[in-house]
């Protein structure tokens, strides 16, 4: 199975010139909808994101993998369990 994945750093969350389009769909969703990103409020840097799953509201790690499924679902991955579930597609 193919899946996009974007991994997410402090440096990329100010700087979205390479987020891909479906990341900023997802940004310009309605916060608290399935397959928003959003900024965590609780956060008073307004660092931090969040993003909305079929299975709840998640908190987004620098360094985790925001994955497109192949439904178009959206979720995140922390990065040691990225590197040991996917390997690079061509």
């Amino acid at each position: 199975i193919v899946i996009e994945a974007f991994q997410m750093t402090k440096e990329r969350r100010w700087d979205n010139s390479e987020w891909p389009d479906w990341l900023h769909q997802a940004w310009n969703l309605p916060k608290g909808k399935p397959g928003s990103v959003y900024v965590d409020r609780t956060d008073p840097s307004l660092d931090a994101l969040r993003i909305v799953t079929l299975e709840g509201d998640h908190h987004i790690t620098w360094g985790d993998w925001i994955i497109q499924g192949v439904k178009g679902e959206l979720y995140p991955c922390k990065p040691d369990i990225f590197e040991a579930t996917y390997e690079p597609a061509e």
